[in-house]
C-alpha cells in the first residue's frame, strides 16, 4: 500500500421510497471564480418550483465548483518537466496538460496512446486525473491567452460540507450534498457519474447479513449509494451544451452520516486494476 491507511467506511442505512424523483434546479447562471455557489443554490431553489425537505439530495457538478473555486490553469504558463515530456510523448497529449495531471495524481495507472489513467489524491482513479477541457474557458480569458484546463475541486467532501451546511441553514432541512463527475470504468463503454465529494448522506449502503427473497442471508452485498445517485443525476444534467449543473433528488431516507466520498475509493491494496 505504499504507506497508505485504508480509510474504514462510514456505512449507514438507507431506503428508497416506491417513487425517486430527479429534478433539475433551474436557474443558476454560469459560474466564475469567487461565486458564491451556496448562495446560487438557495437563489434558485427559492425561486424554483420544489423546496428542499428532509432527506433530499443536492447533487452539484464538479465542474461548476471547480470554477467557483478558480480551479482553472492557463496552458501557457506552465512549464512541464521531464517526467510529463516523456508521458506526453507516450500518450500523444499536450505536454502542459500532462505536467498538470500529475500535480493532482499519486501515480500513473496506465499509459498509451491517447490514454492516460491515473490515481488523483483523492483516492478515485480515472483518465486525465479528472482534467476538464470542455467548457472550461474562462470569462476573464484574455485573447493572448490559454488554451485553458480545469481542474477537479481541491477538497470535494469539504466543498460538500460547506454547500450542506448553506442550503440546510436556508432552507431549515436535513441534506444531503454530492458532487459529481463523469468516469469511465474498466471493461465498460462510456462514462456515468460518479461521486466526487459527499456530505450528510451515506457513501454506502451495506446489507451484508439481510436475507433475500428466499431466505438466503447476504453475504456480500455493498450498494454504493452515492455512485448510483450520481449517476441518475448526470443522465439527467447531461454532458455538453444543456447547461444543467445541479439537481434534487427526493425519495431517499437516510439516518445523518458523517460518511466521504473516499470511502468509495477501492483501497490501493486491493485494487487489482490500478
Amino acid at each position: 500500500m505504499n504507506g497508505e491507511v485504508a480509510q474504514q467506511p462510514t456505512i449507514t442505512a438507507v431506503s428508497c421510497a416506491l417513487e425517486l424523483t430527479f429534478r433539475v434546479i433551474e436557474g443558476l447562471p454560469r459560474i466564475a471564480p469567487g461565486d458564491d455557489l451556496g448562495r446560487l443554490l438557495c437563489h434558485a431553489l427559492e425561486a424554483g418550483p420544489v423546496r428542499p425537505r428532509d432527506c433530499d439530495v443536492v447533487v452539484v457538478t464538479s465542474k461548476i465548483v471547480a470554477k467557483a473555486e478558480n480551479r482553472y490553469v492557463d496552458l501557457s504558463t506552465v512549464e512541464p518537466s521531464e517526467r510529463a515530456l516523456e508521458l506526453a510523448v507516450r500518450v500523444d497529449k499536450d505536454p502542459r496538460a500532462v505536467e498538470v495531471m500529475l500535480w493532482d495524481s499519486e501515480r500513473v495507472s496506465r499509459a498509451a496512446p491517447s490514454i492516460l489513467i491515473m490515481r488523483h489524491h483523492g483516492g478515485h482513479v480515472s483518465a486525465n486525473a479528472g482534467l476538464d477541457q470542455s467548457n472550461a474557458l474562462p470569462a476573464h480569458a484574455g485573447p493572448d491567452s490559454g488554451p485553458w484546463v480545469l481542474r477537479l475541486p481541491q477538497d470535494p467532501d469539504a466543498s460538500a460540507a460547506a454547500l450542506r451546511e448553506q442550503l440546510e441553514r436556508a432552507f431549515g432541512v436535513r441534506l444531503g450534498v454530492i458532487i459529481s463527475d463523469s468516469f469511465g470504468r474498466p471493461f465498460r463503454q462510456g462514462s456515468v457519474g460518479a461521486a466526487l465529494g459527499l456530505s450528510g448522506l451515506p457513501a454506502l449502503h451495506d446489507q451484508r447479513g439481510d436475507r433475500d427473497l428466499d431466505g438466503r442471508t447476504l453475504e456480500h452485498t455493498i450498494t454504493a449509494t452515492a455512485d448510483q445517485l450520481a449517476a441518475a443525476a448526470d443522465l439527467l444534467c447531461g454532458q455538453a451544451a444543456e447547461g444543467r449543473a445541479a439537481a434534487l433528488v427526493r425519495g431517499l431516507r437516510f439516518a445523518p452520516s458523517s460518511a466521504n466520498a473516499r470511502e468509495l475509493c477501492r483501497p490501493a491494496d486491493g485494487d487489482l486494476y490500478l
